[in-house]
């Protein structure tokens, strides 16, 4: 308001700077092999934020997602006592947020990252500034920074949204990312085949 900013008139997205290389470093030595699609999730937010009700959802939710071929990554810091129970029980999430003591460490594991799925929370304003993919998950009443009638977002182009229909209800929105995460994991082992060499088999000639 006080830019007389319109739609039109957004400034180019700024992006972060790249994290420190150490850091980076780091995080890809804890996650290991870079052979499936890496994949962060948040499905909270704080509790104490307005409209938290209606933009946060359970861990449960969110699981449908888990049968897809893809390396998943805990983003969420400070899960609800019921997320963090069945957190600790799973063992299709890599949950290393013990050691994501600030915003620079979060960023460096998202710079780790193929993809950030999120609830509207501040992992989604960090991803997307990172430039990193991210699909943010929305409800049908929105924050007013992700506009209405739309997919994507003229703050962060690398940001996909997924909306509530008039239902109001997440489950439905989750089968649609899970749609589209299928389709990205078979793009990502494609264009990993296409890297890769050849592996050899049988006697050398």
């Amino acid at each position: 308001m006080a830019f007389g900013t319109e739609l039109e008139t957004i400034p180019p997205a700024a992006c972060l700077p790249a994290p420190a290389a150490g850091r980076v470093q780091a995080w890809e030595n804890r996650l290991g092999p870079h052979d499936r699609l890496r994949i962060g999730l948040v499905w909270s937010g704080n509790p104490k934020q307005a409209n938290d009700r209606n933009r946060s959802m359970p861990l449960q939710v969110l699981t449908r997602l888990l049968d897809v071929d893809a390396t998943f990554v805990s983003l969420q810091k400070d899960p609800r006592p019921e997320d963090k129970a069945q957190l600790g029980e799973r063992t299709d999430i890599i949950d290393l947020t013990a050691d994501l003591t600030d915003f620079a460490e979060t960023a460096a594991l998202v710079s780790c990252l193929d993809l950030v799925i999120t609830v509207c929370t501040s992992a989604a304003h960090l991803a997307g500034t990172l430039g990193c993919p991210t699909w943010v998950l929305l409800p049908y009443v929105p924050d007013w920074r992700w506009l209405l009638d739309r997919d994507d977002s003229p703050w962060y182009p690398a940001v996909r949204l997924f909306r509530q229909s008039e239902t109001r209800d997440y489950g439905s929105v989750v089968d649609r990312v899970r749609t589209e995460l299928v389709a990205a994991v078979a793009k990502f082992r494609s264009a990993k085949s296409r890297v890769e060499p050849p592996k050899h088999t049988g006697q050398m000639r």
